[in-house]
This record gives C-alpha cells, structure tokens and sequence, in this order.
C-alpha cells in the first residue's frame, strides 16, 4: 500500500498539518502509521479528505461526517445510511436558501431606497415597528 507522509497528503489536499491531526484526534482520520517518527498515512487520504471537504460545504456537521465515515467503513449499509442523512439534510439547506434569498432582497430593497441613512430609513423603521 502506497504511504504519504503528512505534509504531502495536507499538500495534495491543501489543508495544514494541524488539521490532519486534528481530524485523527476527532476520528475523521484513522490513526496515521509512524515512519521514523512522521505520521503517514495511505494515499487513499487524499480522497477521504475530498469528501469531508464536500460533505462540510453541503453543511454536514464534523460529528455528523464521522458518523456518515464511520458507516462508511461498515460496508453495504453506507448507501442507505449516506441517503437517510442527505434526506434529513435537505429541508435544513432549503431554510438556509430561503434565509439567504431573504437576506439578498433585503440588501437590494436598501440599495432601492437609496436613503443610505440608518436613522431615517423607512425600510429600517418598518423593522423597528415589527420589533417592538
């Protein structure tokens, strides 16, 4: 089985060493084999680190990616379990979407009103009025 040393597998995968370590601590990473002294681990690394980026930009928590590892590395049920996640994931990102679309047409309702006052804003005083 082909090894890379840490500072390789955190190059190829343009993360820091610390971060490495820290993923191992957690159990993202499995323990790292020792060369004189040096963790290294399988080239196969690279990739299971691809996947907890991918899984953390669609908004999974490090304690949910472990789990969804962890799964995984059980066998045929992975499928299933990825699918049972990704389904109680996607009303979670729906909110989100909906918040930034909220967030986006607030902004452009400012930039509409052009005032460019906070204290004199309509737009902020209908707020205040909800608010209080």
């Amino acid at each position: 089985m082909r090894t890379l040393d840490i500072g390789e597998v955190a190059r190829r995968a343009r993360m820091r060493p610390s971060a490495l370590r820290y993923y191992e601590r957690i159990g993202l990473l499995p323990t790292a084999a020792r060369s004189a002294g040096r963790r290294v681990y399988p080239a196969t690394t690279v990739r299971r680190l691809a996947l907890i980026k991918m899984a953390q930009r669609a908004g999974f928590s490090l304690a949910e990616i472990r789990e969804l590892l962890d799964g995984a590395d059980a066998g045929p049920g992975a499928t299933r379990q990825w699918r049972e996640f990704a389904a109680r994931k996607l009303p979670e990102l729906d909110r989100l979407v909906e918040t930034v679309r909220e967030l986006r047409q607030a902004v452009a309702d400012c930039l509409a009103c052009g005032c460019m006052s906070f204290t004199n804003c309509r737009l902020l005083a209908e707020d205040r009025a909800g608010s209080e």
